[in-house]
């Protein structure tokens, strides 16, 4: 891999960490100001619903500017927000506006990746750079509470004369939001060091972005292996969004841990992805991506285990399981994805068609448990029916792809694709 792909993994891995601090951070403002539990998903709502309304202007953003310098922007506007919360700003408007900074930092790094490296390489690339984007989910989210933890709150005994200085809002997580606030502006710094590919690509007119963003969804979404890829990670963002917060819900109140103590569990589904991702990276070709399709079906199986685990020493195990089958299973479909995806349209419009519709599957599902919650419907079910929706989602992806390739229909081999950057 070139040195830059290496700074590229630093990047991203400390902006994802600080991101899903962030989460839980403000998961624990929103618990300090007493608001209702349905609220905190309405937190990823916000942070997700940039990802879709801005898709068709971000990816041309990033296709017109230096991704780098793309991303180091994108950074600052996540810095931003957590600055908010520490002068005791609104917490759905803070993380809204980091969502914000993430809708604009995604095409501009896994464009990147399209341009650093050949096709031969994606599978790998996609093995580090999922590890680092779903690890810094999870790891982010023991961080997260790790730093709202009562010990960590009470470590620093220079905060209180700052807290004083400071329009906080009488928040006693300062400690935690300066220190994400930190990772941020380090992220920042690796931003600046990674070197520019070099690629650039015609501007389009202001007037003309919508348009070409619904003519580049329905050539993706009309290739077959951009569909087929292109549904299976929609369904696997959506599905996993949802899951963190019915995780944290279910360790919480079937296992009988604190929040930061649950947070601090699902790094066990860390070192499971990591693995799964490593693994799919090492033995798995481009050509050979749609072959860990019953992957997800077997993902999907596992997940309702978690309903009769009452010890949090046999949940580890399971959620590690979880994670190994999400790792091997997503990589392979994210560089399939992302090849198809250059191929077509270009770096950055295929990304941001790729985000807006994961993004659209986890406002959809996101909606629905936050709905679902305010109804008052069990875990039990709750955990069953994502279950089963994963299952049932992939086997008739699968279905319907083997029907389709038995056919006989004419597919475009990965090895000979000419990009159509039109």
């Amino acid at each position: 891999m070139p040195t830059g792909f290496h700074v590229l993994i630093a990047a991203q891995f400390v902006s994802g960490l600080a991101d899903n601090a962030l989460l839980i951070v403000t998961i624990a403002r929103l618990d300090e100001l007493g608001a209702p539990l349905w609220w905190a998903p309405l937190l990823k709502l916000g942070f997700t619903l940039a990802y879709v309304l801005l898709a068709p202007f971000v990816g041309a953003l990033a296709d017109a500017w230096p991704k780098a310098r793309v991303m180091f922007v994108s950074n600052g506007l996540k810095a931003g927000a957590c600055a908010l919360l520490v002068a005791g700003g609104d917490p759905l408007l803070a993380f809204t506006l980091a969502g914000i900074g993430a809708a604009a930092y995604s095409p501009a790094k896994y464009g990147l990746v399209t341009e650093l490296l050949p096709p031969a390489r994606l599978v790998a690339a996609n093995g580090w750079i999922e590890v680092c984007t779903v690890g810094a989910i999870l790891l982010g989210t023991a961080l997260g509470g790790l730093l709202v933890s009562p010990s960590a709150q009470t470590a620093a005994p220079w905060l209180p004369p700052l807290a004083q200085a400071l329009p906080t809002g009488g928040t006693q997580l300062l400690p935690a939001l300066l220190t994400v606030l930190a990772l941020f502006v380090l992220a920042g710094v690796l931003n600046l060091c990674i070197p520019d590919s070099g690629a650039r690509y015609p501007r389009v007119a202001p007037g003309r972005l919508l348009r070409q963003f619904a003519d580049d969804n329905g050539r993706l979404w009309r290739d077959p292996d951009g569909r087929v890829s292109l549904a299976v990670t929609t369904l696997f963002w959506g599905v996993g969004a949802t899951l963190q917060f019915v995780v944290l819900r279910w360790a919480e109140h079937s296992l009988g841990l604190d929040l930061h103590e649950a947070a601090g569990l699902q790094i066990a589904t860390a070192l499971g992805l990591i693995a799964g991702a490593v693994a799919a990276g090492r033995w798995l070709s481009l050509p050979n991506a749609t072959r860990v399709l019953p992957l997800g079906i077997a993902m999907g199986l596992l997940v309702p285990w978690m309903t009769v685990i009452e010890q949090p020493m046999a949940a580890a195990p399971l959620l590690a399981a979880v994670g190994a089958c999400a790792g091997f299973f997503v990589v392979p479909m994210n560089a399939l994805l992302q090849h198809r995806g250059h191929t077509l349209l270009s770096a950055g419009r295929s990304i941001a068609v790729q985000n807006f519709n994961e993004n659209l599957g986890v406002l959809a599902l996101l909606a629905l448990y936050a709905a679902l919650t305010a109804a008052g419907l069990p875990l039990a079910l709750l955990i069953w029916g994502f279950g089963a929706l994963v299952a049932l989602a992939t086997a008739a992806i699968t279905a319907l792809h083997r029907r389709h390739t038995s056919q006989g229909a004419r597919r475009a081999p990965l090895s000979n694709a000419t990009p159509e950057n039109a």
